[in-house]
């Protein structure tokens, strides 16, 4: 069963409010692909996005891309989650410019459980 809200207002061409969620074979999609300001889907673009996969500006899912990310996997300058990758890195396994997690690697700071530290190797 598929789920699809689109919002009618816009900005510059993009709905403010995207939902989406469930297989949609209509737009040849195995899942809901939310494309909006405010993206909501199984799969969701958008300056806020939330999602299973997420990308953005502001990113939460389980997998996350953006400038600031949360979730299981998060990559962003801001990253938030259980695999961290990021300028500033918080998570179990944090790898960043500065990295605090349990497994922390970091090039200018790194603090956690286990830290690694590749200041001198620059």
């Amino acid at each position: 069963m598929i789920a699809r809200y689109t919002s009618q207002a816009s900005l510059f061409g993009i709905p403010l409010i995207a939902i989406a969620s469930g297989p949609d074979a209509a737009h040849g999609e195995r899942f809901g692909h939310a494309r909006g300001i405010l993206a909501l889907g199984d799969v969701a673009t958008g300056v806020i996005a939330v999602g299973a996969a997420a990308r953005g500006v502001l990113a939460v899912g389980a997998v996350s891309l953006g400038i600031i990310s949360t979730g299981g996997l998060a990559v962003g300058a801001l990253a938030c989650g259980g695999l961290a990758l990021g300028g500033l890195a918080v998570g179990g396994l944090a790898v960043g410019v500065m990295a605090v997690g349990g497994l922390a690697v970091g090039v200018a700071k790194a603090v956690g459980g286990v830290s690694f530290l590749f200041k001198n190797l620059l």
